[in-house]
């Protein structure tokens, strides 16, 4: 598999009126994440690394195994929805990142997230 594999990531992203704190500089966002396999092989997902920043550039870097507790593997064909979210001190940041992953015949390679924005309704253009 090379480098930017057949695993294709989609993402959709929320603004949380109800968690956000705009006066103490807490604004919260949903995503919502579509990982499919389009590759002919199967794949699971072990790891994420993710480079949150807002428009201030405070950077927040989140690691861990999985997603959502979970590390799925995808046969070809098949693909993961998983919704997570985020807090950033202002009304517009990104995020970007990458998984781990590993393929059936035991090459691992990287699955990279584009970047995405964080946005407060009406803040951008």
């Amino acid at each position: 598999m090379s480098k930017n594999s057949s695993i294709n990531i989609k993402v959709n992203t929320n603004y949380i009126h109800e968690q956000s704190e705009p006066d103490d500089s807490r604004y919260v966002f949903s995503y919502t994440i579509t990982i499919s396999n389009q590759g002919n092989i199967a794949a699971r997902l072990l790891s994420r690394h993710w480079v949150i920043t807002d428009s201030n550039g405070k950077i927040q870097e989140v690691t861990g195994d999985g997603v959502v507790g979970e590390q799925p593997k995808l046969k070809p064909g098949e693909e993961f929805i998983y919704s997570s979210g985020a807090i950033i001190e202002t009304p517009v940041g990104a995020m970007q990142g990458k998984y781990f992953m590993e393929a059936e015949n035991g090459i691992n390679f990287d699955a990279p997230i584009a970047p995405f924005t964080l946005a407060v309704p009406g803040m951008l253009h």
